[in-house]
């Protein structure tokens, strides 16, 4: 007997599907128009596939850690995204950089705890930092124009956001597999 869990999907269609295409929020009939609209498309059903795979799992189960010795779990990713899109609003402005919302380099992967508290809150400065980094990017829709100090494109910026999203939602992939052995897309 093993204590691993065993692989399931809730897809019916195909099983190696996270849910049903007509039960899948993420698919849209509609394709976006234009490269603006592209890039929020991806970035948005990647932010929507990360909450995806933290739904309906605890506290405790949202704190399970990778393998040793990463600090790495689904929580520690959310945490983690709430302070990346924090610090890409520093990319944008030309102003003193905003305060660490965790602290010192990996609190927000260290400080994932099994506290319902702490995961509410999590979950809460995810939304607050990409309403935040959205509203910022909003004010320049061109996709050429080079802002903040280093004066980056904004272009590159959304492709990294898109990058950095997805990038993790492969790790959660893979966290949750070993949670409760959930699979899919």
């Amino acid at each position: 007997m093993s204590d691993q869990p065993a692989r399931w999907s809730q897809a019916t269609v195909y099983r190696d599907m996270w849910a049903d295409p007509d039960d899948d929020p993420r698919n849209s009939e509609n394709s976006p128009d234009g490269e603006l609209a592209t890039l929020q498309d991806f970035l948005t059903n990647y932010r929507m596939t990360l909450r995806m795979k933290c739904e309906g799992l605890d506290a405790e189960q949202l704190v399970r850690r990778s393998v040793p010795p990463s600090t790495m779990s689904l929580l520690g990713l959310v945490r983690h995204l709430a302070e990346v899109e924090r610090d890409w609003r520093n990319w944008i402005t030309d102003g003193d950089p905003l305060p660490k919302l965790y602290g010192k380099r990996d609190a927000d992967f260290d400080g994932a705890v099994a506290e319902q508290a702490v995961v509410d809150a999590a979950f809460g400065d995810l939304e607050r930092e990409q309403a935040a980094t959205d509203a910022a990017l909003a004010e320049h829709p061109d996709l050429s124009a080079r802002v903040g100090k280093s004066r980056i494109a904004v272009r590159e910026l959304m492709v990294h956001r898109i990058d950095e999203y997805a990038r993790h939602c492969g790790h959660a992939d893979l966290l949750r597999e070993c949670i409760d052995g959930r699979v899919g897309q």
